[in-house]
């Protein structure tokens, strides 16, 4: 069995969740042809990162012809062609994208389905249900492979109708969500006869997270947030705590690994609130490096406003370090309050503070206690090979299906 992976940009830092699936998936015995429809735009400094890379095929770009794809689906899959192309120009009526954008989606979905015919590949695969989902749908339409896709939000739920979310599920083979909270809000979308095929597909770690044995917490008062520098995060909170801490005469260090649009806004934040002692920028980091952050703190803190499962939550919980986050999506499904961590409601500073305080004063045997229950917790929710296996079964019914409809 060949899958083909379609991405919206790929390989990408933050998306590390995908490389894990890829490659356990890989691992099952299926042979798996990476696509990306945009070309990676920053630096790739992870090996397995440019590992990935040289085996991408970038649909967007100027080794590829879109034009020409176009062309010759006019020629040869005319008919096809057609319905896609009044699919699209239906979809951009309830879009936030206007029919220019769908006409490239077409083009994209067109050089798709030849690589795909070129390559054998049976079903097509798409993370996000954004323009991925989108060009998936439409290379099935131009009589392409059969494709599912995983949602992961918070995007997508922000944006449900505009992105066409319902019809993308309707032609999907299945769709996936990331946690019971994601499916749920598939549910409130999906056609009645529909609502069988949305499956939860946890993100996962692999072994090694799992099987090395993590330091104890030391005597540090560092804590560590990883993510992306954008809203969503809630970093504006993260700070006001900060200041809380500073205020109340607290020891403490901050770590913020990521970067972002807002990167320029929180460093005069933390300039203007003499946060410049207590608060670290790196920057984004390779998975190694984070790794290392996780080690060296008391406790991870992600003070989200809307989230899908943070899979860096996952990783601190494996290497048994405490989480400090929100009650937010899909967050309460792993971390459970003073089991594994704490939980406070997104957008107080105050709370959030005083769970920072508590994780300061908590005795390090505690928190060494915390992080194993988050360990266990982990293991046996978020195993890559464990999900992958639920995915390839997946794959395989839709592929047997279409073998005998054939």
């Amino acid at each position: 069995m060949r899958v083909g992976y379609l991405i919206n940009e790929y390989p990408k830092v933050s998306h590390s969740f995908v490389r894990r699936e890829i490659d356990a998936v890989a691992r099952l015995g299926v042979d798996v042809e990476i696509f990306s429809i945009r070309p990676w735009s920053a630096d790739l400094t992870d090996p397995t990162d440019l590992a990935h890379a040289e085996r991408t095929t970038v649909l967007y770009g100027e080794a590829n012809d879109l034009a020409g794809a176009l062309k010759a689906e006019a020629l040869s899959n005319a008919k096809c062609l057609r319905t896609a192309t009044a699919a699209a120009m239906n979809f951009s009526r309830g879009s936030e994208k206007s029919p220019a954008y769908w006409t490239a989606y077409v083009a994209e979905a067109a050089r798709l389905r030849q690589l795909a015919e070129e390559r054998s590949v049976d079903h097509i695969h798409a993370h996000f249900g954004t323009n991925s989902a989108a060009v998936a749908m439409l290379c099935h339409l131009l009589g392409g492979p059969t494709y599912s896709f995983t949602v992961h939000g918070p995007e997508e739920f922000d944006r449900q109708v505009g992105l066409s979310l319902g019809e993308k599920m309707q032609h999907a083979a299945f769709t996936c969500a990331i946690s019971s909270y994601g499916r749920s809000q598939l549910l409130r979308l999906a056609p009645d006869d529909r609502r069988s095929d949305i499956h939860v597909i946890h993100c996962g770690l692999q072994n090694s997270f799992f099987d090395t044995d993590a330091p104890p917490i030391g005597e540090t008062s560092n804590f560590v947030t990883v993510g992306r520098l954008s809203e969503q995060k809630g970093h504006w909170i993260l700070l006001d705590a900060a200041e809380e801490l500073l205020g109340r005469g607290v020891d403490f260090h901050l770590t913020l690994v990521g970067d972002g649009e807002l990167r320029p806004d929180i460093e005069r934040h933390i300039a203007r609130a003499g946060l410049g002692e207590h608060v670290h920028i790196t920057g984004w980091a390779s998975e190694a490096d984070v790794r290392e952050e996780l080690l060296r703190s008391r406790a991870l803190v992600l003070p989200s406003f809307a989230e899908g499962l943070p899979v860096v939550i996952m990783e601190a919980l494996a290497l048994r370090r405490p989480v400090i986050s929100t009650f937010v999506a899909g967050i309460p499904e792993l971390v459970v309050p003073n089991e594994c961590g704490w939980l406070v409601p997104a957008g107080e500073s105050t709370l959030l503070a005083n769970a920072m305080i508590d994780a300061l004063e908590s005795p390090t045997v505690v928190l060494d206690a915390m992080g194993a229950v988050g360990a266990e917790r982990t293991k046996a929710m978020h195993s890559v090979d464990t999900e992958a296996e639920k995915l390839v079964s997946l794959f395989d019914r839709v592929v047997a299906h279409n073998q005998l409809a054939a």
